[in-house]
C-alpha cells in the first residue's frame, strides 16, 4: 500500500512535470505508467526523434527531453509504480484510492490523469503471426542497439519514415517497405529519405519472415506482379500505427467525449478530487502540444493543492523567488 499526496496516472512527459510541480508545492507523489519506463509515448515511440515545439529548447531529443524531467523531479523523490497500470477508482473518507493490476493501492489526496491518449497498442505485422523468432520490434528505445544491422521497416506514415532516418547512418543497410505507393508522412521527411541509400520498396507486402530463432531474411511480394523477392534482415520494424482506448478509465464514470476527459478551467474532472492534464484532456479550445500539456499539469497541481489544503493559496509564487 502507498500513501502520496498526489497520485499521477501517466509517467509521460506531463505526468513528470506535474511529479516536479507537486513537489514544488511540498506534496508527495505517484507516478503510475503500464510502460516499463518513465516518458509514455515519447519513451516508447519517438526517443531518438528531435522535437522542436518544447519553449526553451530549439530542438532536443526525446529521450533527453524525458532524461531531464525525471532529474528535474529527482529532488522531490517521487514514487515510480512503472509496468503498473491503474485500474480502479475508488473513495475511502472522501479521498481517492487507486487499485492497481497488481493488487496494489494507492491512497490519495487527490489524483491528477495525465496518460495522453490512453492505453495505446502496436498494429502487429501478420507476417510476423506464424514466425516464432525473435527480431521483429514496434518501437527502437536504442538507435545502437542495431547498429550493423539489416533492417527492414514496414509502413509509409511519420513513424516509419522517422526511423528509417534515424537508423540510416547506423545500420548496415534499410529498406522501407509500403504496400501503396503514396505515403501518410510528411512530404518534407519522405524527400530527405528519398535522398538517403534507404531502398523504398512500394505496392508491395512483407509476406514472410524467415530465420531459425530469430530473423534473418524476409519474403516481399508484389502486390501489382505478385513476384516474391528475398531481402536480407536482422531485425524488422513494423511502423504500422497503433490502436488506443482508455482502458479501465472508461468505467471510472469521468465525463468523456471522444475518449478524451472533460476538464474544466481548473483542470478538474467532474469526479472529486480527479484533475486531467495533457493529451487526455477536452475542452473548448484544445491544442494536443506537449507545451500545453506542461501548463495543464501546473494548472491541476496548483488547484489540487487548495482541495488538499482549503488554506493553501492557487499561486505558489514564482519559483524563482522560492530558490
Amino acid at each position: 500500500m502507498h500513501r502520496v499526496d498526489v497520485g499521477i496516472v501517466g509517467a509521460g512527459p506531463t505526468g513528470l512535470f506535474a511529479a516536479y510541480y507537486a513537489g514544488f508545492r511540498g506534496l508527495s507523489s505517484a507516478l503510475i505508467d503500464a510502460l516499463p519506463e518513465a516518458g509514455g509515448q515519447v519513451s516508447a515511440m519517438y526517443p531518438e526523434k528531435q522535437i522542436f515545439d518544447v519553449a526553451g529548447f530549439p530542438a532536443i531529443r526525446g529521450r533527453d527531453l524525458v532524461a531531464n524531467l525525471v532529474q528535474q523531479a529527482a529532488p522531490f523523490r517521487p514514487t515510480y509504480l512503472l509496468g503498473r497500470a491503474a485500474t480502479e477508482l475508488s473513495y475511502e473518507d472522501g479521498r481517492p484510492v487507486l487499485g492497481l493490476d497488481n493488487g496494489e493501492r494507492v491512497h490519495c489526496q487527490a489524483v491528477i490523469i495525465t496518460s495522453g491518449i490512453g492505453r495505446f497498442t502496436p498494429r502487429p505485422l501478420p507476417a510476423a503471426a506464424s514466425f516464432d523468432g525473435e527480431g521483429v520490434v514496434y518501437f527502437v528505445p536504442r538507435l545502437e542497439d542495431l547498429a550493423g544491422h539489416h533492417v527492414v521497416i514496414v509502413g509509409g506514415g511519420d513513424s516509419a519514415f522517422d526511423w528509417a532516418l534515424a537508423l540510416e547512418p547506423v545500420a548496415k543497410s534499410v529498406t522501407l517497405v509500403h504496400r501503396r505507393d503514396r505515403f501518410r508522412a510528411h512530404a518534407h521527411t519522405v524527400a530527405k529519405v528519398s535522398e538517403l541509400p534507404v531502398r523504398i520498396i512500394v505496392n508491395a507486402e512483407v509476406s514472410r519472415l524467415r530465420g531459425d530463432g530469430r530473423v534473418s531474411e524476409v519474403e516481399i511480394t508484389s502486390r501489382t506482379t505478385g513476384e516474391v523477392e528475398v531481402v536480407p534482415a536482422d531485425t524488422v520494424v513494423a511502423a504500422l500505427g497503433f490502436t488506443a482506448d482508455l482502458g479501465p478509465l472508461a468505467g471510472w464514470g469521468l465525463e468523456l467525449e471522444k475518449r478524451h476527459i472533460r476538464v474544466d478551467t481548473r483542470m478538474a474532472t467532474n469526479l472529486p478530487r480527479v484533475f486531467a492534464a495533457g493529451d487526455i484532456t477536452e475542452y473548448p479550445g484544445k491544442v494536443r502540444l506537449i507545451a500545453t500539456g506542461f501548463g495543464e499539469a501546473a494548472t491541476a497541481v496548483n488547484n489540487a493543492a487548495v482541495v488538499i489544503d482549503p488554506t493553501a493559496k492557487v499561486f505558489p509564487g514564482h519559483s524563482s523567488d522560492a530558490a
